[in-house]
């Protein structure tokens, strides 16, 4: 990647949801990401955030008989208390109705109707109260004049407005995705947009007038932004683009162009077509890839209150005061939707891949190899004197092969084969174990070295696979850190991770990293 700096964004939550599963996700992933980037000495900026104008939630603090920026004020405070919650390391949490953004806000769209790319008209067609967007006669009669999101009828509307000329990014956008083919990713929503795309690109309306609770337009405060172009600049006013003389700017301007913008699928359009033509009329560069992941369910079932199957903060605080948080974070991993299909959460499921893989697996064998070394080395991890008889691992060369794989993984935004990876050198230890049985050798005294080669190559394949799993587990690695004396972090993974990095005579105390727990 040419670029020496690395930017991942969550889409900005909107304050009218309180923060559930979707949006703990998504801001996990990115979190990991993140994390694993700095664990290999990479510069990086995380952003996530709130958006807070829009009819919605003006409606929802006239319901509550509150102010609209008092109601925001305590939605966007909800989630900041989440991000906390899950001990998230985003580096600012943005709100649209901070006065820098919505500064520039107005300098971007200002710069829009200058270029002559924003022209003033008149929308009549369908409008999705509930997303607050304007449907084609193509798009309401395909979903039989329901809105896709929530079901609930559309409205008849016309109301003059602001539009950006949308129409006239055509053949860039379609450009754009021949030319990159990773610029949406999973696969299957690329083909999406593709089909969409076919359809022609309609100018889009970037003002309303139907409410106010919202940014003005500049030179026209008869109209306020449309909340999705307000939302959508905030990937830029949070480095400062708006206003480049201004110290965020000198700050934070060269992380730009992203590296991942993660979404759900749900807002794909928006940022794999608007985003990037309201970016080519600013003669901005594109992000380098919007990654859309599916969705949660619940025990099979689409989400929903009244069903009593919404995973909300209480059923993620419940699951992280029983397993822990690091157990949380690494389900959400493995098991999440990145792919281009839903995911289930099920406590069930969550039990079995706890159970499995971190008690049974990396949990198990992180204490069978400390007890032993306990047992029949007094807690010091003997050398390596290359006596080792059966197991059949060259393990420098296959630590290495899952290292590269790991790191690969990641860099794509792949969880779950980064973690794979990682975990691959967990299994090998304990088959390693099972075949060399040094519980057996230890019998005899002049097997000593032996055994002694065996625990200590054990010992260090742990060490390399739990630095690969810190971004996921950082609580637990950082314990087996302490515990097993390899320090903290060097901020260079990749040389972390090659063998031979955890000397002889170390101490290496017993450790228990995860309970069993009954379902």
């Amino acid at each position: 990647m040419p670029n020496a700096h690395r930017y991942i964004t969550t889409p900005i939550y909107y304050v009218n949801d309180r923060p559930h599963i979707g949006h703990v996700y998504t801001t996990t992933v990115c979190d990991i990401w993140a994390r694993f980037q700095r664990l290999l000495g990479r510069d990086v900026f995380f952003l996530t955030g709130t958006d807070e104008h829009g009819q919605k939630v003006e409606q929802s603090a006239a319901e509550r008989g509150m102010a609209p920026s008092v109601f925001a004020d305590e939605i966007s405070a909800e989630f900041r208390g989440a991000m906390d919650l899950f001990g998230l390391t985003h580096d600012e949490f943005i709100r649209t109705t901070d006065p820098q953004h919505e500064q520039q806000v107005r300098t971007f769209v200002g710069r829009l109707m200058e270029s002559g790319d924003v022209y003033r008209g008149t929308f009549e067609g369908w409008y999705d109260a509930g997303q607050e967007e304007y449907l084609t006669e193509t798009q309401a009669k395909e979903a039989d004049y329901v809105s896709p999101v929530s079901g609930k009828p559309l409205e008849r509307a016309r109301q003059e407005n602001y539009f950006f000329k949308l129409s006239g990014y055509q053949d860039r956008i379609e450009a754009l995705f021949a030319e990159h083919p990773e610029f949406v990713r999973p696969e299957g929503r690329r083909n999406e947009v593709l089909g969409r795309l076919r359809e022609g690109l309609q100018d889009v309306p970037i003002s309303r007038t139907n409410f106010t609770w919202g940014i003005p337009v500049p030179d026209d405060e008869s109209h306020v932004i449309y909340v999705w172009i307000d939302a959508l600049f905030n990937y830029i006013t949070a480095l400062g683009l708006g206003d480049l003389s201004s110290s965020r700017a000198a700050d934070r301007h060269e992380y730009w162009p992203a590296t991942y913008q993660v979404i759900g699928k749900e807002i794909l359009w928006f940022h794999a077509v608007i985003w990037p033509a309201l970016l080519m009329a600013l003669d901005l560069p594109m992000p380098r890839c919007v990654y859309a992941h599916s969705f949660w369910i619940s025990d099979g079932k689409k989400m929903s209150k009244s069903l009593g199957n919404f995973i909300g903060l209480e059923q993620l605080q419940a699951c992280m005061d029983t397993y822990g948080r690091d157990a949380l974070r690494y389900f959400l991993a493995v098991q999440g939707p990145l792919g281009s299909t839903d995911a289930d959460f099920s406590r069930s499921q969550f039990h079995e891949t706890y159970t499995t893989d971190l008690v049974n697996t990396l949990g198990n064998c992180a204490s069978r190899t400390s007890a032993m070394i306990g047992k029949y080395f007094e807690g010091i991890c003997p050398p390596d004197t290359g006596e080792c008889a059966g197991g059949g691992v060259e393990w420098e060369t296959f630590t290495s092969e899952q290292v590269a794989r790991s790191i690969a993984a990641m860099d794509r935004l792949d969880l779950a084969g980064s973690i794979e990876a990682a975990m691959s050198i967990v299994r090998r230890v304990d088959a390693f174990i099972n075949d060399t049985a040094p519980f057996k050798l230890a019998k005899d005294q002049t097997k000593a070295a032996m055994v002694g080669t065996i625990l200590h190559r054990c010992a260090e394949a742990i060490r390399i696979a739990a630095c690969l799993l810190e971004a996921v587990l950082p609580d637990h690695v950082a314990d087996l850190r302490t515990a097993w004396n390899f320090g903290e972090s060097s901020g260079d993974l990749a040389a972390e991770c090659r063998w031979g990095g955890l000397p002889a005579r170390t101490v290496i105390e017993k450790v228990m990293l995860f309970p069993r727990i009954e379902a």
